[in-house]
């Protein structure tokens, strides 16, 4: 009896455990450089985003500096890693959009998602999501810092937006 009572308990824990790593999956991004000048600045962030094993394509748009982020199946980064790749070349994020795939979950105000080691919370409500959805990174180093001096103000209620603890995204639907 005590031993179907343990397993049914490790049957249930491994279920929550599944579902709550298949809530979400980042299938592009959305990066929006500043500091660039040239097409070879351009260059520089494209080889650094593609030197990522999990990076499938990257898009270019050099009117706005934005580059678009594709990954490979059942492949994704955090952005952390993203943001330190285009700083490796030498330059910053100053927007970081992510399309993100949903089942079914809800997500509002004040909700958090952990999902390969990294924790994503949800600054507004944004309703039941079903399908892909984006979402705009708010974190210091994903937005200019003139931009995060009046969103720290505008989110100090947040303990943890101000804190700025590493692997902690905070997101809001756009």
């Amino acid at each position: 009896m005590k031993n179907t009572y343990i397993k049914f308990i490790a049957l249930c824990l491994l279920v929550t455990f599944t579902s709550v790593s298949s809530y979400a999956q980042i299938s592009k991004v959305d990066i929006i450089a500043t500091g660039l000048t040239c097409s070879m600045c351009s260059n520089a962030i494209n080889k650094q985003l593609k030197s990522l094993v999990e990076v499938d394509s990257i898009g270019t748009d050099l009117n706005t500096n934005t580059f678009t982020v594709y990954f490979k199946d059942n492949q994704e980064l955090e952005p952390k890693v993203l943001k330190n790749a285009v700083e490796k070349a030498g330059f910053f994020v100053g927007s970081m959009v992510l399309t993100a795939k949903f089942d079914d979950d809800q997500a509002s105000d004040k909700t958090k998602v952990t999902h390969g080691g990294a924790t994503y919370f949800f600054m507004d409500e944004r309703g039941v999501m079903n399908g892909a959805a984006k979402f705009r990174v708010l974190d210091k180093g994903f937005v200019t810092q003139k931009e995060y001096k009046k969103l720290v103000k505008a989110y100090s209620k947040f303990p943890t937006y101000v804190t700025g603890v590493d692997r902690n995204y905070h997101l809001k639907a756009i």
